[in-house]
């Protein structure tokens, strides 16, 4: 039974599902799914957006800049978020480097404003893409939770587990039971 000396000590390995949802044809939707977006609401904005923008009144047109600015803001910052992933799928940088990038790319920060009278007066395309970007966010916020956080805590465990194993344990056992002295 005691053959195989690891099986006590170090006991099993997590799978690493976020790493393999990044690498899937899921992250592949995604990544298509955000592109998609981008383009199209370039193209509406560009175009028909601009035609419906000068057809309404003033407090709906200030919310429509207001909101077409933060759409496009939403985009891009999430755009980053997937072309830094997909350059850590393709071995062009690695997770530290997009780790470090990313920190410039601000997914949970973006405002939106989904209610009240100026939303319901704004062009039903624009709000259309606004809900799918917001939708978008969720997912790549999520995501991006899975495969930073996760892996930031777990290294940082690892060095504080290699540098110094005991102050470790009573950091833990302080904090499971306090001073109880």
């Amino acid at each position: 039974m005691t053959d195989d000396k690891h099986s006590y000590t170090e006991g099993p390995k997590p799978v690493k599902f976020a790493n393999r949802l990044a690498n899937s044809d899921n992250f592949q939707s995604l990544f298509q799914e955000g592109m998609t977006l981008v383009e199209e609401t370039a193209m509406y904005l560009d175009g028909e957006g601009r035609v419906e923008a000068k057809q309404l009144e003033r407090p709906a047109s200030l919310a429509y800049a207001t909101e077409s600015m933060r759409l496009t803001t939403r985009l891009m910052q999430l755009a980053s978020w997937l072309l830094l992933q997909r350059a850590v799928n393709e071995g062009e940088m690695s997770r530290e480097q997009a780790s470090s990038d990313k920190n410039k790319v601000r997914l949970d920060k973006l405002s939106n404003a989904t209610g009240g009278p100026s939303w319901d007066n704004l062009p039903e395309t624009l709000r259309y893409m606004i809900e799918r970007s917001i939708r978008l966010q969720e997912r790549i916020v999520h995501l991006d939770a899975m495969l930073y956080r996760a892996a930031d805590q777990a290294e940082a465990d690892s060095n504080d587990n290699h540098e110094n194993p005991v102050a470790s344990q009573l950091s833990q056992l302080h904090a499971a039971f306090g001073n109880a002295g």
